[in-house]
């Protein structure tokens, strides 16, 4: 296995950017309608297949043929995440580093509106798959968009979300995955929270974008591997976040915590929980993007985010406790 560099913030800054974006994310519930439901009426998703198992679901302005699919399974958590490449010749590059670093398992063509997908894990057993072609979403007469432009017609309902946002994982190995995603994903550090002790951090904020942060790496505090902290997607406005707090009330979806503002990253947020138990975030950050290419790292210290958010109330105490899958 190649040795990843794990003193290293960033890539070099010549290093070409061959990752595009996060693309479709997989997610397990025990409770697959459900989840449906909460995805469909409270976040203004659409379904746009499903299998025996899984159902399929799209958010208004992808432009691929689906941004999650939900997977029943006795536990909830993370499925695989799917990255897009830059390009053909990004692919092969990406794929040349993660076999390098021995985390590779090879290719497959047979996942639903991807092309050739080469799949692999990170230091931390999250799944992962990366992929260059790909289908594209393409309406018909009852989601045809005014705006030509637009994928797929605004929903006007629940939260009205607008595309996936970001993966915040748990992990166990907090370097090691850090590592990865620097030597072997090209990504970027945008922020961080370093530990009390000066061991390390106990957080990453990760960008292969200009997206102040994609990837994000959560030491676990249960020392489990391969787990999920939350999903997050975007919304046009925080006027959509506030609306979306009173539709989640009226439907009885447990409010963990928010609306607040992120000091990290200054996101604007509401987390809630999914019927099947997986935390789901709403969040306002397109408008804070990270243009410079020499970007340093914000570090913050312990004693820094022991203040709590930037303003609202205190974190609540589940949001450093609960995971999925949850352990017994």
């Amino acid at each position: 296995m190649t040795e990843l560099n794990v003193e290293s913030d960033n890539p070099p800054i010549d290093w070409p950017r061959d990752i595009a974006h996060v693309g479709p994310v997989e997610l397990y519930t025990p409770t697959l309608e459900e989840t449906r439901d909460f995805f469909v009426d409270l976040m203004g998703l659409s379904e746009v297949g499903r299998d025996d198992s899984s159902i399929y679901l799209h958010s208004w302005d992808d432009y691929e043929s689906f941004t999650i699919r939900i997977i029943a399974r006795e536990k909830a958590g993370i499925g695989r995440s799917y990255l897009r490449a830059a390009s053909p010749r990004a692919l092969e590059r990406l794929v040349e580093r993660i076999e390098a670093s021995g985390y590779g398992e090879g290719w497959v063509d047979d996942i639903r509106g991807l092309g050739a997908t080469f799949l692999f894990t990170d230091p931390d057993g999250h799944a992962m798959g990366a992929y260059w072609e790909v289908e594209r979403f393409v309406a018909d007469d009852s989601n045809r968009p005014s705006l030509k432009n637009q994928a797929a017609r605004y929903p006007g309902r629940g939260a009205n979300i607008r595309r996936l946002d970001h993966v915040n994982y748990l992990t166990g190995d907090v370097p090691s995955t850090s590592a990865f995603l620097v030597n072997v994903l090209g990504a970027r550090c945008t922020e961080r929270i370093a530990k009390a002790d000066g061991s390390g951090y106990s957080g990453v904020w990760y960008s292969v974008t200009n997206k102040s942060y994609d990837l994000v790496y959560t030491e676990d505090w249960a020392g489990a591997n391969g787990r999920l902290h939350h999903l997050a997607f975007a919304t046009d406005s925080r006027d959509d976040i506030l609306r979306a707090a009173d539709v989640f009330l009226e439907a009885g979806v447990h409010i963990e915590t928010g609306p607040h503002k992120h000091a990290i990253q200054q996101t604007f947020f509401l987390y809630v929980w999914e019927p099947g138990g997986n935390r789901i975030e709403l969040c306002n950050a397109g408008a804070r993007l990270i243009l410079a290419p020499d970007w340093d790292t914000i570090t913050w210290t312990a004693e820094e985010r022991a203040k709590g958010q930037a303003w609202g109330l205190q974190t609540i105490s589940t949001f450093h406790t609960h995971g999925t899958p949850t352990l017994d």
